[in-house]
């Protein structure tokens, strides 16, 4: 893979991988380029194991505004096939953030819409900014809300009404009300988004990576799971598997020993 020109990526606390869109002239609009580099990227991220957290936000004043309005009159021109080829292509990208073990949290230091709320939506823990904006605006130009994952996402994050409501009416929400809806955790000072995400990927990065993962498949298979009986055969196969590897023996010496554990890569 040659290197990324839509993003960039550091290490920047041990243990937590960065990740800026890099489109600041435009936001951080969405293009195709960009749709192929965060699936290249997220393999990258994902296949290295001194990772274990990821932080995903935008350069300047824009987390992501969806894709780049310039490029939407040759989508309109393209046939049904066409659009399908492309909306996988799209999706791949975000499907790569969304299925990385390691967890992800999205830094909203600005609008987040369309296909960037969908982005957004992919990571595992979402804080905002103050003057962060959030809408799922595919409606107002004849689209449907159910894109790159948002008809998925919204649903479990906010509930099936709050989601009807903010997909057909692609009114925008503020920080403020994003957190009163749980569509983020958190909101900071702009001036504090990144130290708030990066020190919340140290916190998760100090804890047991396979226990870390096991804790994501669990959340992610039992939101559908069918009943509580095949929920807890997951979870209890999980510990049984988690029970007799070094990590746990490592947190029980630790704890005897009063000091903070040290779990391998």
């Amino acid at each position: 893979m040659s290197a990324p020109t839509t993003l960039a990526v550091e290490c920047a606390r041990p243990g937590v991988a960065l990740i800026t869109l890099q489109r600041p002239d435009r936001l951080n609009a969405m293009s195709a380029r960009m749709f192929d580099e965060l699936r290249e990227v997220g393999a990258q991220v994902a296949a290295d194991p001194r990772v274990r957290a990821v932080v995903i936000t935008g350069a300047g004043r824009g987390f992501c505004p969806g894709f780049d309005l310039d490029g939407l009159p040759a989508l309109a021109r393209l046939t049904g096939a066409e659009m399908l080829r492309f909306q996988e292509r799209a999706a791949a990208g975000v499907l790569a953030l969304h299925t990385m073990p390691q967890p992800v949290i999205a830094a909203i230091n600005g609008p987040a819409v369309g296909g960037g709320l969908s982005l957004a939506l992919a990571a595992d823990v979402r804080i905002a900014a103050t003057g962060a904006k959030l809408c799922a605006v595919f409606v107002r130009g004849g689209f449907s809300a159910g894109d790159l994952g948002c008809s998925w996402f919204l649903p479990r994050i906010v509930g099936l009404g709050v989601a009807a409501d903010l997909m057909v009416t692609a009114r925008t929400v503020g920080a403020d009300e994003a957190l009163r809806l749980g569509l983020v955790t958190r909101v900071t000072e702009p001036d504090d988004l990144i130290v708030n995400a990066l020190q919340t990927a140290e916190q998760i990065a100090a804890h047991s990576p396979v226990a870390i993962r096991m804790s994501l498949r669990s959340l992610y298979a039992n939101v559908d799971s069918p009943s509580l009986r095949t929920a807890l055969e997951l979870e209890n196969r999980g510990q049984a598997l988690l029970s007799p590897g070094p990590d746990v023996a490592e947190a029980l010496a630790a704890s005897a020993e009063q000091r903070a554990p040290t779990f391998a890569d």
